[in-house]
């Protein structure tokens, strides 16, 4: 059980930065207006447009977005996109932290 939680604690500290960024619900919607906006990207007032926030509090919640590696930028001549990362290892450990928890939860309804 011990080997579990190790694995589990390495796990959440992987995933903390991704954890902490899709908590917040203004961030969800920002995620969700890029899957909206297709694999081109969208730009920051594309985005405040569909989330009906400022662009600072856009631009702030991307940052948090892009230091978790969930959001990509790039820019075209002085035109900065932002994507949704589309590198399968940031899902796939929150996919398997959310096993382990689940496997944890399984293993201690013993009886």
């Amino acid at each position: 059980m011990s080997q579990d939680l190790t694995k589990l604690r390495e796990l959440f500290s992987k995933c903390s930065k991704v954890i902490a960024a899709v908590g917040d619900e203004t961030r969800q919607s920002i995620v969700i207006a890029l899957m909206e906006g297709g694999a081109a990207g969208m730009r920051v007032g594309a985005l405040t447009e569909k989330t009906n926030l400022s662009r600072p509090a856009v631009s702030h919640h991307l940052k948090v977005l892009r230091e978790a590696g969930i959001v990509y930028m790039y820019k075209k001549g002085t035109m900065n996109f932002y994507y949704l990362n589309s590198d399968k290892v940031t899902i796939s450990n929150m996919l398997l932290l959310c096993q382990s928890i689940l496997e944890a939860i399984e293993g201690s309804n013993v009886g």
